[in-house]
């Protein structure tokens, strides 16, 4: 495969298409689709992480909850919270008068998220919930907080979860969004497509058996918009403040963004 042929396709879209990788997709069948992927790797979810980053995905975590503010007694959705990294750190940081809402929209990941959480003691003040982010089943100015971390580029309408993240989020609350981004060099990112496109997948035959969903997994990379689009997408449903951070030369970014 050269350079080239991993770029991300020009393709045409229109209102009832979206972006699946580098395919177009019917709207309505793109949730089904992202649900067999992550129903295929749930199992092996943290050990791939582990893998795929060479553990620094924990570096990338630990800072957005040095990030996020957030007290004893404080709500926190973490959303398309997967295995429940950051929802074990911030049930631990919220204490009994807290609450944590660790919400998946795909069944088998949430399920393999409890079961960890459970058996590291977690119990009480979290809650499990299926949710599709762009229609969160939530009241109005409920969180304090709320994360999503690797989540948003799998969306169908990111513009609609970001909407619906704010109307559940408090006046004076923030959202955190730990998502892969842009790298910021040249260098840099043709090392990453190496990786992304050669490394990858043959990782993910190995060691969960599914080449495919790890291909996937990388061309959702390049379809996610870019650390300044994203930013200006949260500020065209009303976030404030809007900001990110890169992380390892943009890789990754964490934007920050409050309603006030």
């Amino acid at each position: 495969m050269t350079t080239e042929s991993v770029n991300a396709p020009t393709q045409p879209e229109n209102n009832d298409t979206t972006d699946f990788g580098f395919k177009q997709v019917n709207k309505a069948e793109k949730v089904s689709m992202v649900a067999d992927v992550f129903h295929s790797v749930a199992a092996k979810y943290d050990v791939m992480n582990d893998l795929m980053s060479m553990g620094i995905h924990r570096l990338w975590k630990r800072y957005t909850i040095d990030c996020s503010g957030v007290k004893s007694g404080q709500r926190v959705l973490d959303l398309a919270g997967g295995t429940g990294d950051l929802a074990a750190k911030f049930s631990r940081i919220v204490g009994p008068k807290g609450q944590v809402v660790l919400a998946d929209i795909n069944h088998s990941m949430l399920k393999v998220g409890k079961e960890k959480l459970t058996n590291m003691g977690i119990i009480g003040n979290i809650d499990y919930v299926q949710a599709n982010a762009e229609s969160l089943p939530f009241p109005d100015n409920h969180f304090d907080l709320i994360t999503i971390a690797f989540g948003l580029r799998n969306v169908t309408d990111k513009s609609a979860a970001l909407a619906s993240m704010f109307r559940v989020l408090k006046p004076g609350g923030r959202l955190l969004v730990l998502e892969f981004s842009k790298p910021t060099s040249e260098a840099l990112s043709k090392v990453y497509d190496t990786y992304s496109f050669h490394i990858l997948p043959r990782m993910g035959q190995l060691v969960a058996n599914d080449a495919e969903s790890y291909r996937y997994l990388a061309e959702s990379i390049r379809m996610h918009p870019d650390q300044e689009t994203l930013k200006s997408m949260m500020q065209d449903v009303g976030f404030e403040q809007t900001t990110y951070d890169n992380l390892t030369g943009g890789i990754v970014a964490l934007h920050r963004g409050f309603k006030f």
